[in-house]
């Protein structure tokens, strides 16, 4: 008999990371008291082998999520992920848990990026290839070496699918956006209904660009809005419509950076594209799947900036501004996860008062999607307070960081401990600098000073 999901909760928080013993909570349950409380894992592991990248509908009834299922017969077993929605369970207002998951995709297909229509409730879209894909080997971002890799399967169009007709073999669901040369995802419409924002791949072998169209759905006009260099991708409309959020790999160094870019409209209303960009992160570090806090005045990310095996969640500012106060575009970054393993791909509810992510901090390993009250104080407790100084991943300065022209690795110097390491972006290994590498290293930070004048 299945257990009920708020006793298997608190049997997973007794025992969660193989840390804490009988009636102790792990050690990330203090850690991340002032940003997280109340955790709960949403997605059971008895169900599922991994579960990630989930988002709330509208009104915070469900979630849709993205997972591969359990099965003891290997020919059973998905190559993809599926796409799911469930029904959230509240007990006193609080998340306890899910209920009626059911699944959306069809049987062999490859899904992501999961999003409940704004204004037709019952409506969820996703990328999908609605089919088994020809190429799920071809092109791909990934980290070399490491098991995490985005693929770009051609055949992957953005589709909707009504609830009420889902069956999980392709009931309901129909093409919103195809293109059979080009891989199609990473979707969401923004909150009034009119625009889609996706990313767009043409599919070639040994490419790994893609960049961001907005699509007006009232008459299906396209606007290309990143033509740079780089993959760009996993963008968010803002909450009140007139920017959006992403990660971009423009260097082409596989170092993921967040980006905000303010939109230009017409008189009418009609996106023409982009009025600025700006870039709120810019560090040796993987810094992707950026969101929204519902207030439009900061993004939660996730980062490999406390290791490529320890991926956490950090908030940043990112205020357009207004007459009462300044534009602040990547100031105060503030860790808010502290569990070990990945902790990333977080998102709000509509009120911002749970924050939801996928971790990999169940007693077994998995990814799963979680939830918690989210509670950071973001505010000054007083109008006309300073606020609170950003909190670095471990109290020490910032780490200065250098690409060598030559050779490819970076320089990455900490002011704290005066050492230099090596970073290679392809292999994402870190090791010491020999004295020649240290040498070479004061030259080119020397330079980069004089270039700033500084």
């Amino acid at each position: 008999m299945a257990l009920p999901m708020s006793f298997s909760t608190a049997l997973l928080l007794s025992l969660a990371s193989g840390v804490a013993t009988a009636g102790e909570a792990p050690p990330w349950v203090e850690a991340e008291r002032s940003a997280l409380r109340h955790h709960v894992q949403l997605t059971p592991s008895d169900r599922f082998e991994k579960a990630g990248e989930s988002y709330f509908s509208p009104d915070g009834a469900q979630i849709v999520f993205q997972a591969i299922e359990r099965t003891d017969d290997p020919a059973a077993k998905e190559a993809y992920y599926q796409m799911y929605v469930g029904d959230v369970v509240r007990r006193d207002g609080r998340i306890q848990g899910l209920d009626n998951i059911v699944r959306l995709s069809p049987k062999g297909s490859s899904n992501t990026c999961g999003w409940f229509h704004p204004t037709e409730p019952g409506v969820v879209i996703f990328g999908s290839t609605v089919e088994p894909p020809s190429n799920p080997g071809t092109s791909g971002y990934q980290r070399e070496g490491r098991k995490y890799v985005w693929q770009f399967p051609k055949e992957m169009d953005i589709v909707r699918v009504d609830l009420a007709e889902a069956d999980g073999k392709g009931g309901g669901l129909t093409r919103m956006v195809e293109n059979p040369d080009a891989y199609l995802a990473e979707c969401v419409i923004r909150g009034d209904g009119r625009y889609l924002v996706f990313c767009e791949h043409v599919v070639e072998e040994g490419k790994s660009g893609g960049d961001l169209v907005v699509m007006d759905l009232e008459d299906g006009r396209q606007v290309p809005v990143t033509v740079a260099a780089g993959y760009d991708g996993g963008p968010f409309f803002s909450p009140e419509g007139e920017r959006i959020c992403y990660r971009s790999d423009r260097r082409g160094d596989d170092l993921l950076q967040i980006f905000v870019s303010e939109l230009a409209f017409d008189h009418a209303g009609n996106v023409l594209g982009v009025d600025r960009e700006y870039q709120l992160t810019d560090n040796a570090h993987v810094n992707w799947a950026p969101f929204w806090h519902p207030s439009g005045r900061y993004l939660v990310y996730a980062t490999s900036e406390i290791g490529h095996e320890n991926y956490e969640v950090f908030l940043v500012d990112a205020d357009a501004g207004a007459e009462d106060r300044p534009t602040k575009y990547g100031t105060r970054r503030r860790r808010v996860t502290h569990a070990a393993g990945f902790d990333g791909l977080p998102v709000f509810d509509a009120d911002g008062t749970t924050m939801m992510w996928t971790s990999q901090r169940a007693p077994d390993g998995s990814s799963q999607v979680w939830a918690a009250e989210f509670v950071m104080d973001l505010e000054p407790a007083e109008p006309g307070d300073e606020p609170p100084p950003a909190e670095e991943p471990s109290g020490k300065p910032e780490r200065l960081h250098l690409e060598d022209p030559v050779t490819g690795l970076y320089f990455v110097y900490d002011p704290a401990t005066h050492e230099l390491t090596m970073y290679d972006p392809r292999t994402h290994e870190v090791r010491k600098a020999t004295a020649e590498e240290a040498q070479r290293a004061m030259k080119l930070f020397a330079e980069q000073r004089g270039k700033k004048g500084g």
